[in-house]
């Protein structure tokens, strides 16, 4: 086996947790570690994408009801057994956690053996998961200023790195905002992830439907959608002679990011986080149902900067988006102000900002770092 040390990166099984996990291994291995990830059955198959050596371990969700609560309590033991002797076997120079339910058996095993540990939080409220492991952690790695969730006791842990993005999303921060003027395309991005595709589908096409007939010419529209919507997305803007390219998947999402003049999106991490990367203005619907509301917290963050407009679910309906877009593509001044407000508040180091941390909590891949001081869990 190799002599290179080895961390250990604990996700849940979805992509906002593992996009950050992705480019956090990414530079460690480029800082000559190894890199095990630990997951559960969702996050396998991301995981394959990584190219890092896999676990899985069993983790349990909390549950309504005092049933739910006994089961998921129980999977969480099993769970913290099996990460236990699994760490004593891989022997960690450091463990990092990145949020869902299942990160947490890992994380509370490595505490336990006195492995450094750090969770990041991509969102801007600490979410349930890390908020277990918070007492427990040497660092709280944070993507936006000001977070949510964490305890005054806690705060001396903080260290901003912000949210890892795509390489692909990194290498066009030095794009500028496209020039704008009255005779000009206006070029708008809309996307949506497998929760927000529906009501984007329904809102963005009828809304820009309802612009004047000289505004609805000069657009020039990207829109993701799901399959089954698709079909009534591309008629909408048939009819209302609007030049639209609709598909469920687009390949070359930086680049478009980059072309565009204003950008329709819901609020997720990732989504901030590239938006913000790139210096784009935003109009950001939250996802009314996303744990605590936190996708409200990530666009009012980017609002308070002036850097993005937020409209609620039950604002986002056509005839309001149609009021807001005829003001915005009437106003080039202050969407190029929000572009600049948006990229000030980008951290396209964000990668090499954790993994240096990372690098420092772990002692240096070689040793080069004096060990960081432990802390009482």
């Amino acid at each position: 086996m190799s002599g290179r040390k080895l961390i250990a990166l604990a996700a849940g099984g979805t992509g906002g947790h593992l996009f950050p996990a992705q480019a956090l291994a990414r530079e460690l291995v480029t800082l000559g570690y190894r890199v095990a990830l630990i997951t559960d059955r969702r996050g396998q198959a991301f995981g394959d994408r990584i190219g890092v050596e896999l676990h899985r371990i069993r983790a349990g969700r909390i549950e309504a009801g005092l049933k739910g609560k006994i089961v998921a309590v129980a999977e969480m033991a099993l769970g913290t057994l099996g990460a236990q002797r699994l760490l004593k076997r891989l022997g960690p120079a450091c463990a990092v956690g990145f949020g869902g339910y299942p990160s947490v058996p890992t994380m509370i095993a490595a505490s336990r053996l006195e492995v450094p540990t750090l969770i990041h939080e991509q969102n801007a409220l600490l979410g349930r998961a890390n908020r277990l492991l918070a007492p427990r952690v040497r660092r709280i790695a944070t993507s936006f200023a000001h977070t949510g969730g964490i305890a005054k006791s806690h705060l001396a842990k903080v260290v901003v790195t912000g949210n890892p993005v795509r390489p692909a999303i990194a290498l066009m921060r030095g794009v500028g905002y496209p020039a704008l003027n009255h005779d000009t395309p206006f070029r708008i991005l809309v996307l949506g992830g497998s929760q927000g595709a529906r009501i984007m589908s329904a809102v963005v096409p009828q809304g820009l439907a309802l612009l004047d007939p000289a505004l609805r010419h000069r657009l020039e529209v990207a829109q993701q959608a799901r399959p089954e919507d698709l079909e009534a997305v591309r008629q909408t803007y048939l009819d209302a002679g609007i030049k639209a390219e609709s598909a469920s998947f687009f390949d070359d999402v930086p680049a478009r990011l980059a072309s565009a003049h204003l950008v329709i999106s819901r609020a997720g991490a990732s989504s901030v986080a590239e938006i913000a990367t790139v210096g784009r203005p935003a109009i950001l619907v939250p996802f009314a149902a996303a744990a605590e509301d936190h996708q409200t917290l990530n666009a009012r963050a980017l609002a308070a900067e002036g850097a993005a407009w937020v409209m609620t679910e039950r604002e986002f309906m056509a005839a309001a988006l149609a009021a807001r877009l005829a003001g915005l593509i009437a106003d080039a001044p202050r969407l190029t102000a929000a572009a600049v407000a948006a990229a000030a508040l980008g951290r396209p180091e964000a990668a090499q900002e954790l993994g240096n941390l990372v690098d420092r909590l772990a002692g240096g891949a070689n040793g080069n770092h004096a060990p960081v001081e432990r802390r009482a869990a």
